[in-house]
C-alpha cells in the first residue's frame, strides 16, 4: 500500500556514488554544442553519473515537451515546440562524435503530431547507418496512438532493437498513465512481433507504485505472450512530491525472485534489479538476448 503520511527512507542498495569526473562534463558539453536532450538528464536518471563517464547517452528526441502527463515521469508536460527536423543528422553526429556501437533512442509522446514522430525516429536511424556505419540501435517508441501506420515507418528502418515499456501494471495505469492504455502498449508489442523477426522485442515495467506481486506475474505473462523478447524491471523513485509517492522498496532478493517469474513465463532476457532502467546498459541486455537466442 502507498504511504501517504511520509515520504518512505530510501534503503542503501538504491545509493549511488557520484561520478562526475572529466569525461561526464566532455559528454555534457558536446550535447549541449549539438543542441540534444537525453533521457538522463530529463528524467534525473540515477545512473546519469555511471553512462556519462562511459561517454554514452540515451538520446531523447521530438523536443523536451511532452503531450501526456504521466505521474510517475519527470520529464515536463506542455505545448512540444516546432518538429525539428534537422534533429536526427545532430543526433548521428553525437554517435559518431562519441564513437557508440550502440545507440539507444527515445522520445517525449507526441499526440499532436500525425505519426507521432515515427518519421524522426526513422531517420535518426537512417542517419546514424550513414554517419556511424555498424552502430547497433535500440529505440524506444511511445505507443504512436496504436496507429499500425506509424509503428510501420519505425520498423521499416530496422533497429536492431525496438521498444516500448507497458511501465505499471493494469490496475494502476488510469492513477500512473491516465492517457495511455495498458492493452494497446501491449497490442504494440505484439504487432512489431509479429511483423518483423529480425528486431529484438523488448518493454519494461517500474515496481513500488502499488502493484502485487501477482499483478507483475500478469504483466511478465501478457508481455510474453505479445512477443517480447527482452524485458527490463527496476524500482521506482519518485521525482517529486506532486508525482506518486513511492509505495514500497523492493530488496534485490525480491527483484531476483521477479527475474525468475519472468523466465519462466517465457522471456529469454530478464534484466531485474533495483537500479536497472530501460536503456541501462542496454548494449548488454541486447548482447545477452542474442547469446542466448542464437539470434
Amino acid at each position: 500500500m502507498e504511504n501517504n503520511n511520509q515520504a518512505l527512507r530510501k534503503p542503501p542498495w538504491l545509493k549511488v556514488k557520484a561520478n562526475f569526473g572529466p569525461v561526464y562534463g566532455e559528454v555534457k558539453s558536446l550535447l549541449d554544442e549539438l543542441k540534444l536532450h537525453t533521457v538522463c538528464q530529463e528524467a534525473n536518471c540515477p545512473n546519469i553519473g555511471e553512462c556519462f563517464s562511459a561517454r554514452t547517452a540515451t538520446f531523447i528526441i521530438l523536443g523536451d515537451k511532452c503531450t501526456r502527463n504521466c505521474r510517475f515521469c519527470d520529464i515536463k508536460p506542455g505545448r512540444p515546440s516546432a518538429l525539428d527536423c534537422d534533429e536526427p543528422k545532430r543526433v548521428a553526429e553525437a554517435v559518431k562524435r562519441l564513437n557508440l556501437k550502440f545507440a539507444v533512442i527515445t522520445s517525449v509522446t507526441r499526440d499532436d503530431l500525425a505519426d507521432g514522430g515515427a518519421g524522426i525516429f526513422a531517420d535518426c536511424i537512417r542517419q546514424i547507418r550513414r554517419l556511424k556505419p555498424g552502430c547497433l540501435i535500440e529505440v524506444l517508441i511511445p505507443d504512436l496512438k496504436g496507429d499500425t501506420h506509424s509503428l510501420n515507418i519505425v520498423i521499416e528502418a530496422a533497429p536492431e532493437v525496438l521498444a516500448h515499456n507497458v511501465e505499471t501494471v493494469s490496475r494502476l495505469y488510469p492513477k500512473v498513465r491516465p492517457q495511455a492504455d495498458y492493452r494497446r502498449s501491449l497490442d504494440v508489442l505484439n504487432y512489431v512481433s509479429k511483423s518483423s523477426t529480425g528486431i529484438i522485442v523488448k518493454s519494461g515495467m517500474m515496481v513500488g507504485l502499488g502493484e502485487d506481486l501477482g499483478e507483475i506475474k500478469q504483466v511478465l505473462a501478457d508481455a510474453a505472450a505479445a512477443g517480447c523478447q527482452i524485458f527490463t524491471v527496476g524500482q521506482y523513485l519518485s521525482p517529486s512530491k506532486e508525482h506518486v509517492p513511492v509505495a514500497k522498496f523492493y530488496t534485490p532478493e525480491e527483484f531476483d525472485d521477479i527475474k525468475s517469474l519472468g523466465e519462466e513465463s517465457g522471456i529469454v532476457q530478464m534484466v531485474s534489479g533495483p537500479l536497472v532502467r530501460s536503456s541501462y546498459l542496454a548494449h548488454d541486455q541486447a548482447e545477452k538476448f542474442r547469446q542466448k537466442a542464437n539470434f
